[in-house]
């Protein structure tokens, strides 16, 4: 299934036209993965205990819609693809103005990375059985390994 987080927007997300401004868009992304990883048990304390941490290699943002001030919005987060072995995620947030309507849509790829090392790892079975709980999209893609 997919994982939804409602978010009351704050008067600092929005610019001086009055619409929301485009980094809070990928801010309220960024919470919705840690809520996701949290609501699994994975905190970030737990993330640091394993010694492992998100790293992204890349964020589109498409905007449809813009969002006013005051206005709740929600963030709808999928699985977009995954390597074979979990080292490299997409993910996919949807997010909607508080009428329903699609405002943006935002993918990030990315991996895990080793916090001692500062290397690419393979993410520990807990991340790889939590990703499993998020909805996959219609055009997940198994992600390939660079070849060393």
């Amino acid at each position: 299934m997919s994982y939804k987080v409602i978010f009351s927007t704050r008067w600092a997300d929005f610019d001086p036209n009055n619409h929301m401004r485009h980094s809070a868009y990928n801010d309220y992304a960024a919470e919705a993965r840690a809520r996701f990883f949290k609501h699994y048990g994975l905190t970030l304390t737990e993330f640091n205990q394993q010694n492992i941490g998100p790293v992204l290699f890349s964020e589109n943002t498409k905007f449809f819609k813009e969002i006013n001030i005051s206005e709740d919005i929600t963030v709808e987060l999928f699985t977009r693809g995954l390597s074979t072995n979990g080292e490299r995620f997409k993910f996919d947030h949807k997010i909607y103005r508080q009428d329903g309507l699609l405002a943006a849509e935002i993918e990030v790829f990315g991996a895990w990375l080793d916090l001692k090392k500062r290397k690419l790892t393979v993410p520990p079975k807990i991340i790889m059985d939590t990703i499993q709980h998020l909805e996959k999209t219609d055009n997940f893609i198994h992600i390939p390994l660079n070849k060393k």
